[in-house]
């Protein structure tokens, strides 16, 4: 009988813990799920500054609460995006316009919503290559971080401007695809012609090797007024919940003007929150020459530019640019054109 009570008695217990364990793993799971967006990060990458400084400084925070959004942040791979968004990981981040264009029009379901920074891409020669310009790569071993990369869209625009063939049955440069990283020594050690790299590499590339620079994306007159990374949220957001898209919209742009106002004092917040490694004064120094002024209008303006000439050299699916402009990006109501940091005072540009 004692035996029998003692048995009856650890089934008990036994059930009580894998009752108390299922239910605190529900409860884990309620708090992770049950947010009305949900943000992805990520640390290492000096121009996602805005959505560092977002963070940091409490602007999504400021921005979900004022609409009762609960909201999350969600460390990520950022080349794995369009996987994380096509199941529903995330619900919002930032990206490459140039990368996510031609994967909006084969079907990635995000619209832009507005525009960060331009600049941060750089195309590189080496000095002695006899290479001067876009207009010399005819013929030429070009080496990309991957076929999809903003960096190769922006050079096609280009390319095609110079007469230079860039479709399949009309291929008059090689794309040769390594690691960003590997890039600069790929180029020092002669198996690419040239190179398109993106900051802080970019700016570390032409130190260390003395490359010569034929292009930059900030200082180049066709892309020195277009964004070249923008956010985002998924359609399914926008659709469901555009207060929640509207309000981190709000944040972003907030987040991009202090950048704007105070690029070392983003550059110290992102170093010391370890969002990103480095020396403050060159980071700092990198933040400062691209233009940080945000804009919901020229984003738009941005995404219409690109997506007309993609679609006249027949990069894209899409035969419309308005139609496609309506697909890829989205103007929230309650969401100024852009803001203006100044003694410590947000001020809505509209």
């Amino acid at each position: 009988m004692i035996t029998m009570k003692k048995k009856l008695t650890l089934l008990l217990l036994i059930m009580m813990i894998v009752s108390s364990l299922t239910g605190c793993q529900k409860n884990q799971n309620d708090k992770k799920d049950d947010v009305d967006i949900v943000i992805g990060t990520a640390n290492g990458s000096l121009c996602l500054a805005p959505l560092h400084v977002a963070i940091d400084n409490g602007y999504f925070e400021e921005e979900f609460e004022k609409e009762g959004i609960k909201w999350r942040v969600e460390e990520i791979d950022m080349g794995q995006i369009s996987d994380l968004v096509a199941s529903e990981k995330i619900s919002a981040s930032t990206q490459l316009a140039g990368a996510m264009i031609p994967q909006i029009d084969n079907g990635l379901e995000i619209t832009f919503t507005a525009g960060m920074h331009t600049g941060c891409t750089k195309y590189y020669v080496k000095d002695d290559s006899g290479i001067n310009s876009v207009a010399d790569l005819k013929g030429k071993k070009i080496g990309v971080p991957s076929l999809g990369d903003s960096s190769v869209v922006a050079l096609k625009r280009l390319l095609h401007d110079e007469g230079i063939g860039i479709t399949s049955d009309n291929l008059e440069v090689e794309w040769v695809v390594y690691g960003l990283t590997d890039l600069p020594l790929a180029l020092e050690n002669d198996a690419v012609d040239a190179v398109a790299l993106h900051d802080p590499v970019a700016y570390n590339a032409e130190v260390e090797y003395k490359f010569k620079k034929i292009l930059d994306l900030s200082e180049d007159e066709k892309f020195k007024n277009e964004y070249c990374c923008m956010s985002f949220v998924t359609t399914k957001l926008a659709k469901e919940n555009p207060k929640a898209a509207a309000a981190y919209t709000r944040a972003i742009l907030k987040a991009s003007a202090f950048v704007q106002a105070n690029p070392k004092e983003a550059a110290k917040l992102q170093i010391d929150n370890n969002q990103c490694s480095g020396d403050l004064e060159t980071n700092a120094k990198l933040l400062e020459s691209y233009n940080y002024a945000p804009s919901v209008k020229i984003a738009s303006d941005t995404i219409y530019n690109a997506g007309s000439e993609l679609i006249r050299i027949g990069e894209l699916k899409a035969d419309d640019p308005n139609v496609f402009v309506d697909r890829a990006f989205t103007k929230f109501e309650g969401v100024p054109d852009s803001y203006v940091y100044e003694n410590g005072e947000f001020t809505e540009i509209n």
